[in-house]
């Protein structure tokens, strides 16, 4: 091992994996970057903070409903081939977007289609990259895996829209279609990453029809119900917990006064938080008492984001703001990172892209949920009515870490290696099993 070697994540030993990361990383920032185009081009073209809603919109509810089938895909066929076929349209309608900009041919109709299209590309996208990383490195190590894939999202939010905006302040005219071509790059880095990956052989053991497979992955997380019970968490935590995402500008110019540099300085510290926990737990091979840490991290990932809400209306100070949204990115990443990991440690092989599927979905209900929050705050008013949605994430991560004796012995059916001294492995039991 050489000396570097010592200080990398224990996931990075794996060739495959690394190639992989980079590929994700290139993918992501391209995410980022034609997100950051899309909107300032809607801007641009209608003048509209209510079109930006739509693009946002348009991007994720395809994959809500999609993500179900995706899930199959995964399981039914090449995951390596999806992600290489998805990266390379997405790179294509990426490319269509800035000719199209380029040549000032570009509306708001166009930008809404190419928005709905690629979210939908990204339901079978997501699904695959889930399933597929798990057979690139050791059952040993998924937690650094689980937790360098994490890293990608919070360190893209931090630098590819600060890359975005410098290019496009260098444009004629400060047309974004130089960092579409930019973002699109990045899409078919990942494809070229999927083309030259080296993947283990995966036995593919879905059969049937496409709705035959999405009821058999329903039935199997109603025989195990601590898959249902992870889900939910997942969901409550993004449909409620993550819609300070839509109304940070009503905090920023109206509530604190910082304008669009604070409300960036304040995302941006949330970013490091999130960052800097997934970094340390990619360190780890693994953690002991998962699920009480799932628990509590939900819980103060909640409490967090109530107190932001609250003491910005009633001190209004701007300190206090950065310090809880360095909480709620410490918290909610570690959550959301232990939840996945579990995930990917219980769910058997021919039910990985479907398990994957259902928690994409929980995900890309964010946009739904920001549309909640925004009707709940046009009648209470935006701090409270993202304080009871934080409250609402918190009671619900301590009902199960109270009530559900499968979540506070996680660590028996995720280490069940541990349980006794002769088990094999071969022979360890499903998490409905362990819980007889």
């Amino acid at each position: 091992m050489s000396p570097l070697a010592a200080y990398l994540p224990p996931a990075f030993s794996y060739p495959g994996y690394r190639a992989f990361w980079v590929g994700s990383l290139a993918s992501v920032s391209g995410f980022q970057i034609l997100r950051f185009g899309q909107f300032w081009l809607v801007f641009q073209l209608t003048g509209s903070p209510l079109a930006l809603g739509y693009v946002g919109l348009a991007n994720g509810l395809p994959a809500i409903f999609l993500n179900l089938f995706g899930g199959v895909a995964a399981d039914k066929l090449d995951q390596r081939l999806l992600i290489l076929i998805s990266q390379s349209i997405t790179g294509g309608l990426t490319l269509l977007m800035a000719t199209l900009a380029l040549m000032d041919q570009a509306s708001m109709w166009v930008v809404l289609l190419i928005a709905f299209l690629t979210g939908a590309v990204e339901s079978f996208d997501q699904p695959a990259r889930r399933a597929l990383f798990p057979h690139l490195v050791d059952r040993s190590i998924m937690m650094s895996a689980v937790a360098m894939n994490s890293s990608i999202w919070p360190g893209t939010r931090i630098m590819a829209p600060a890359a975005a905006g410098f290019i496009i302040a260098l444009s004629p005219g400060e047309n974004p279609a130089a960092s579409f071509y930019v973002s699109a790059a990045g899409f078919l880095t990942m494809a070229a990453v999927a083309w030259r990956l080296d993947v283990p052989h995966i036995v593919r053991a879905a059969r049937g029809s496409p709705a035959q497979n999405i009821v058999e992955g329903l039935a199997y997380m109603k025989d195990n119900p601590i898959f249902a019970l992870l889900m939910a968490l997942s969901f409550f935590g993004s449909f409620f917990g993550m819609t300070y995402i839509t109304m940070m500008p009503i905090f920023a110019v109206d509530i604190l006064g910082v304008g669009a540099s604070g409300q960036g300085q304040l995302m941006g510290i949330g970013a490091v938080g999130s960052l800097a926990v997934a970094l340390a737990l990619s360190s780890r091979n693994k953690l002991s008492h998962t699920g009480p840490l799932i628990v509590i991290s939900g819980a103060v990932s909640g409490l967090a984001t109530a107190a932001f809400a609250l003491t910005a209306l009633y001190t209004g100070s701007f300190l206090l703001a950065l310090a809880m949204m360095l909480l709620m990115g410490v918290f909610n990443t570690m959550f959301t990172t232990l939840i996945q990991n579990s995930l990917q440690l219980m769910v058997p092989d021919a039910m990985r892209g479907r398990v994957m599927g259902f928690y994409g979905m929980t995900y890309n209900i964010r946009p739904l949920g920001g549309m909640q929050a925004g009707a709940v705050a046009a009648v209470i008013g935006a701090p409270f009515a993202l304080a009871a949605g934080a409250l609402a994430v918190t009671l619900f991560a301590l009902g199960p870490g109270l009530l559900s004796r499968r979540l506070r012995n996680l660590d028996g059916l995720l280490y069940p290696e541990q349980s006794t001294d002769r088990e094999e492995p071969e022979q360890r039991p499903t998490p409905a099993a362990a819980d007889n």
